[in-house]
């Protein structure tokens, strides 16, 4: 016996016609909804703590201040674009800490002009 073709948006359909999961998948969204926030939140917020506009970071950087907003309006970027973001805010040994087993590890940024 063969199992009949489902178009895809069908079988999206009838999985969150389940209870549990369509619980599951709107905690999901709303988890990744919260993490853009706060993203977009804190690259403002660096900006803010340098006592900067978009206008005065975007010269900085030498890009239009549109650009400045557009970074941070974003869900993500290149290493190497929040590595110049962060240097023109004035940030000094700019770097990303994750935590991996318990144990934090700390990935320098590129910095400009430093070759990495």
């Amino acid at each position: 016996m063969s199992e009949q073709f489902a178009r895809g948006n069908d079988r999206l359909d009838r999985m969150l016609a389940d209870p549990d999961t369509r619980r599951r998948v709107d905690q999901i969204r709303s988890e990744m909804d919260q993490a853009d926030r706060e993203q977009k939140m804190n690259l403002a917020t660096i900006r803010l703590a340098a006592d900067l506009t978009q206008v005065e970071l975007a010269q900085r950087m030498g890009i239009k201040q549109s650009a400045v907003s557009g970074l941070e309006a974003r869900d993500d970027m290149l290493l190497s674009t929040l590595a110049n973001y962060l240097s023109a805010a004035g940030a000094s040994n700019p770097r990303v800490v994750v935590t991996i087993g318990g144990h934090d590890v700390e990935y320098p940024l590129p910095t400009p002009g430093s070759g990495r």
